[in-house]
């Protein structure tokens, strides 16, 4: 790939990447319009979100002796590079397997602190994450998997305050995992309730779930609770739409109590990045993106390559450019650093080492309000590195607030 090939210059970008040596003169042009800013150009880039996944993975520490001092320089380490990268925002893993890094009235200790899921590690990780990032000028945002209990054998054993040890009805075991039932009513009151005690109890900025809703497996596990529905009702749903709507349902109950809170933080989701590929898990992110009451962000995790042969990233963004999203809600695009320097998408994350800040300079010129990098471990994985070095460089020579 030549990027000096593409037809349509973006001047700024180019600028400023030619300044940091990094080879971003012109980009291909994209079928979609930018989204309508009413503050236009250089104004809306001023609230950028310059986001970095931290996963849940990351952030373990069982194995360490002194966990809490463990834990405190892990968050150090990580703050630390994300401000010399120029990030401004943590988004933070803190509820993977219907469990916590924070002091819960209804999940029980992930075992990632402590080892064993339900022992309290005798201190607070995300009142640590927070106070913390608030002392160095960090957002945080905390990302919760709201029906994930168990996969691949992680956790190992949940404790015996699990939610679903304590009432099974409320999920059901896959062969990929277990997992809340996105149609039980407790299952979603039980979901909600966790998002207002992190609300009400945490310096968050943001709540987000990501983009797992129903399971790929989760085959007929409904059956008995949809004829249910069916008997109950004058003029039923269609099984797919009544799956969607009680994903909708849930998103719909979790706005509402984050707005109801009275705090000034954002909730979002960061769904599959191929538009189409969300309708597989009854996630109907169109309706979310154009209809108030749902969210105030949308971060589509636009994993491609800019020539991947399957789905480009820029057709992949047009594909949510198309949707007219108001601007009320916030359009942040989840970059793929994971994948930088890999034999990914055909190979073509080897033609160059500049993809991602192009990416980033494509996005700021269709109008989104900002990215999403997953992830933190990519900054010093040895494939990755070079372009994060790129992406970097692009962000400290034009800062954003």
């Amino acid at each position: 790939m030549d990027i000096l090939k593409r037809s349509i210059p973006y001047l700024l970008a180019a600028a400023v990447l030619a300044a940091t040596m990094l080879v971003v003169s012109g980009i291909k042009p994209n079928h979609a319009e930018s989204r309508d800013k009413s503050t236009g150009g250089e104004a809306a880039i001023e609230a950028e979100m310059k986001g970095v996944w931290v996963t849940y993975m990351t952030l373990d520490v069982e194995g360490e002796q002194d966990k809490e001092k463990a834990f405190g320089n892990k968050i150090d380490t990580i703050i630390e590079d994300m401000k010399a990268g120029g990030f401004n925002t943590m988004i933070v893993q803190v509820r993977p397997f219907s469990d916590a890094i924070y002091r819960s009235a209804y999940y029980p200790w992930s075992h990632i602190i402590s080892g064993e899921q339900g022992v309290d590690p005798g201190f607070d990780p995300l009142e640590m994450i927070c106070g913390k990032c608030s002392e160095k000028g960090i957002s945080v945002h905390a990302w919760v998997n709201p029906y994930r209990v168990s996969t691949n054998g992680s956790p190992t054993k949940l404790s015996a305050d699990n939610p679903y040890a304590i009432d099974d009805s409320i999920g059901v075991r896959l062969d990929s995992g277990t997992y809340l039932r996105p149609e039980s009513k407790k299952a979603r009151e039980l979901i909600t309730d966790g998002v207002i005690e992190l609300v009400e109890n945490y310096d968050v900025d943001g709540i987000q779930f990501d983009d797992y809703f129903y399971p790929t497996d989760w085959g007929d596990s409904d059956a008995q609770a949809y004829e249910e529905y069916k008997s109950s009702s004058s003029s039923p749903l269609s099984l797919e739409e009544y799956r969607k709507e009680n994903v909708s349902e849930l998103i719909r109950s979790v706005y509402s109590a984050v707005r109801g809170s009275g705090r000034e933080v954002m909730f979002g989701i960061a769904p599959q990045g191929n538009l189409p590929n969300n309708d597989i898990l009854y996630a109907d992110v169109r309706r979310w993106c154009t209809e108030s009451g749902f969210i105030d962000y949308i971060c589509p995790q636009i994993y491609f390559s800019l020539d991947n042969p399957a789905l480009t990233f820029e057709d992949a963004l047009a594909q949510w450019l198309e949707l007219k999203i108001p601007d009320n809600i916030k359009l942040y695009v989840g970059l793929s650093g994971y994948k930088a320097g890999t034999d990914d998408d055909g190979g073509t994350w080897l033609d160059n080492d500049d993809i991602l800040a192009t990416e980033i300079a494509i996005s700021r010129d269709k109008g989104a309000d900002g990215f999403m990098l997953y992830s933190y471990d990519s900054i010093h994985n040895k494939d990755n590195r070079p372009e994060i070095e790129n992406v970097m460089r692009y962000l400290n020579a034009s800062p954003t607030q």
